[in-house]
């Protein structure tokens, strides 16, 4: 809904549509102000310990948090897929505290967090939040490892037909990779974390400009054969912008022509830089401004389960309509904060929302499906 500080629950705890979202219209305490929870509540639960406590009586379960991301993922697929396409990428996530955890960032150039996004499509797989005096390879495939079997399982259960495949820039799948399960077909594509850096070892020759005049910038391609330490030999791609060499390269290279390869498989990765601009710019995933690294981390598990609903919807609700690939913030603008007289009786809450409104049919058509999915 777009209210991201705690204290807007002390005005939000009284509202009574959120209290009908909630499913809870009546506090359970007799002297309580209001049914939902305020921001002392929330602070008591991002403050609280990993098991509860006479002082600490609410807690949440990181691990559980977690397997939930794989699962609600899996029950969105009506047939198992035999394929599973994982996008990895890290991300700042600027600080301006002394939270825990907070170190300088040499590339970013500020004090931040380095939080680890893996999406598959448009779903939400992982959302770790990291300390930034790491390279952004750091603990990526201990995120990927604990879900595999369970990937394994939901996709297919035909032996022999699952295929897993990260993708992501080199700085993240360059040695990890090599402790993923393998699965047939190409495993991974990679490519460099900065302009100019392979991280796999140099080409054995220099890619040749053609002669003529200036390219302005666009990309030569050069398919040559790569020596790739401890990973065997793999066909890459060679590209040339201002001068400076880059490096796309694969495992099996005989799959994959080195231009398809680049142009179709690993440039398509850079939709899922828009679902993590979607997660920290239009639902706030940024906020991480508690004290402690396991607040901060229950802070962006909200977020992320806001974009988890949001893609749910879309999926469900908004299909074939004219807000089927909006973006979460036009979501939120043309569907959820709609001007509306709210009236409430003793048995009911009627909501009457102006006929004009623009997006009356997405709306009507969204609330049909969601309840008949329901």
């Amino acid at each position: 809904m777009g209210y991201e500080d705690l204290n807007d629950h002390d005005e939000l705890r009284h509202d009574p549509v959120i209290a009908v979202l909630a499913g809870k219209l009546e506090a359970r305490r007799h002297k309580k102000c209001a049914a939902v929870a305020g921001k002392s509540t929330l602070n008591r639960l991002e403050l609280s310990r990993p098991t509860p406590t006479r002082y600490h009586k609410i807690s949440h379960d990181p691990a559980a948090i977690e397997a939930l991301f794989v699962a609600l993922f899996l029950g969105a697929h009506a047939a198992p897929p035999d394929e599973i396409l994982l996008d990895l990428d890290a991300t700042d996530d600027p600080l301006h505290g002394n939270q825990e955890g907070r170190f300088f960032h040499g590339y970013y150039g500020n004090y931040c967090y380095l939080p680890l996004y893996i999406f598959c499509g448009d779903h939400l797989l992982c959302a770790k939040l990291r300390p930034a005096n790491i390279e952004a390879a750091a603990g990526a495939i201990e995120e990927v490892e604990p879900a595999t079997p369970a990937l394994a399982q939901g996709a297919d259960r035909a032996a022999g037909r699952f295929r897993l495949r990260p993708r992501g820039t080199d700085g993240l799948v360059r040695e990890q990779r090599r402790r993923l399960p393998v699965w047939p077909g190409p495993q991974c594509a990679a490519g460099p974390t900065h302009r100019g850096r392979t991280g796999a070892g140099q080409s054995r020759e220099q890619p040749h400009r053609p002669s003529g005049p200036p390219l302005q910038g666009l990309p030569v391609d050069h398919p040559q054969e790569l020596e790739l330490p401890a990973l065997g030999r793999g066909q890459g791609r060679v590209d040339t912008r201002c001068g400076q060499p880059a490096l796309r390269r694969h495992l099996a290279a005989e799959a994959w022509p080195a231009r398809s390869l680049y142009e179709d498989f690993y440039c398509a990765r850079g939709e899922m830089e828009n679902r993590i601009k979607e997660c920290q710019l239009d639902l706030f995933a940024d906020r991480t401004s508690a004290a402690t690294m396991r607040a901060n981390q229950l802070r962006l598990w909200f977020a992320s389960m806001a974009y988890v609903l949001i893609c749910a919807l879309r999926r469900i609700g908004l299909a074939n309509t004219r807000l089927a690939r909006a973006s979460c913030a036009t979501i939120r603008l043309k569907l959820f904060k709609i001007g509306a007289l709210v009236s409430i009786s003793v048995r009911r809450i009627k909501l009457a929302m102006n006929s004009a409104c623009p997006f009356q049919r997405e709306w009507a058509l969204t609330y049909a499906r969601l309840a008949a999915a329901a």
